[in-house]
């Protein structure tokens, strides 16, 4: 993976340059090594490579080189998907300026963590419905589950998920596979998983995937007494009274799930699935 710029970095290196540095400690993959940069009047040199100099860096935009130049990591195939840089380091992504994942108060990698942690994924095969950045999953593989069924129906999100350096690579642990989890799931075994991550886009982007329907998929895949955790946000709460998490709660609750409230989701545990 090539040298990756943002707002942060090239400001870095115009204070070095206004003292009068001429190498500078920072950051090129997302603050998950520092490394060494050598400051020229037209370019930079890292691990004895020449870099143009990148005259023109906007904020919340994370930059890639591409060999001939830097470009944002950016698509628009209909909607535009761009990865953010974040003051934490690992980033989140954005869908036509719909941030996809939390980082108002804490780094998007640290609440994954957190929530992997309420599914306790130590030798666990565990269906990761919506794969994204794939911070569940890098999670669930540090945590030691044996096996991470990761679905991911948008390939701009793979491509992205490509020049983030935090986002896992496939191995024999995680298998990612491009295809949407809900044409997908009714192909898994019933009673296959032994824990869920369901971590879904918005409902008035994706609503099927917040369906009764789809629930007892998930009901059917999952070994009684498995754990279930559900993002939802809280999206229209404020201006309408909305409480998405009360919906889902009971939606699950109907499928045979116990559940409660988490944070910014639902936990729950499957007591008495009802099969679809």
């Amino acid at each position: 993976m090539g040298p990756l710029l943002t707002l942060a970095v090239i400001e870095r290196w115009r204070a070095a340059r206004a003292a009068g540095e001429t190498v500078v400690e920072c950051s090129l993959d997302l603050q998950r090594t520092t490394t060494s940069v050598e400051l020229l009047d037209d370019a930079w040199l890292w691990q004895g490579k020449r870099y143009p100099r990148l005259e023109v860096c906007k904020e919340r935009t994370i930059y890639h080189w591409t060999g001939a130049g830097f470009e944002a990591i950016s698509r628009y195939n209909g909607s535009l998907i761009k990865l953010v840089p974040t003051e934490w380091g690992p980033p989140t992504f954005e869908i036509d300026g719909i941030k996809m994942l939390p980082t108002a108060r804490v780094s998007p990698y640290a609440d994954a963590e957190r929530k992997v942690g309420l599914i306790r994924p130590s030798g666990k095969v565990i269906l990761d419905t919506c794969g994204g950045l794939g911070y569940f999953a890098a999670w669930c593989v540090a945590g030691r589950a044996v096996r991470v069924l990761s679905f991911e129906r948008n390939p701009d999100v793979l491509w992205l998920r490509g020049l983030n350096p935090w986002s896992p690579t496939p191995d024999a642990v995680l298998q990612l596979t491009l295809a949407d989890t809900v044409s997908r799931i009714g192909t898994l075994p019933d009673e296959s998983v032994d824990a869920i991550l369901h971590d879904p886009p918005r409902f008035g982007i994706a609503g099927e995937l917040y369906s009764g329907a789809f629930y007892g998929q998930l009901a059917r895949v999952l070994k009684r007494g498995g754990l279930l955790f559900h993002y939802t946000g809280a999206p229209n709460k404020l201006s309408r009274g909305r409480d998405l998490a009360m919906e889902v709660s009971a939606r699950l609750s109907q499928a045979g799930f116990a559940t409660e409230l988490d944070g910014d989701g639902v936990l729950a545990v499957l007591k008495s699935p009802r099969r679809p």
